[in-house]
């Protein structure tokens, strides 16, 4: 997963209150492979099939594009991911094999 961060962690914090700082983060290279067109198609769906008084999808979509740039930008990312991939490999080999 290094390869992803390949330049150096970004530790200020980006303003996504608006969608349109979420399309510029997506765009300027911050987020997960893919997010920048997942976020197009699910805030698109998310227009689509909400009424004028119940924007909770959109918000939905806000909020969970907003976490992943988040998670992206935090430095200790990688490292809790490769713990949890460590952790998963011990268990799969059982008591015997430790």
């Amino acid at each position: 997963m290094s390869a992803q961060h390949s330049e150096a962690p970004v530790h200020t914090s980006l303003p996504l209150k608006t969608i349109g700082d979420i399309r510029a983060a997506l765009h300027s290279g911050h987020g997960f492979p893919g997010d920048r067109e997942s976020f197009e198609a699910d805030l698109q769906h998310a227009l689509e099939t909400s009424s004028e008084t119940d924007l909770n999808a959109v918000a939905t979509v806000i909020v969970d594009y907003r976490g992943r740039i988040r998670l992206y930008q935090d430095p200790d990312f990688d490292i809790a991911v490769q713990e949890g991939i460590d952790l998963a490999a011990r268990l799969k080999q059982g008591p015997q094999d430790r």
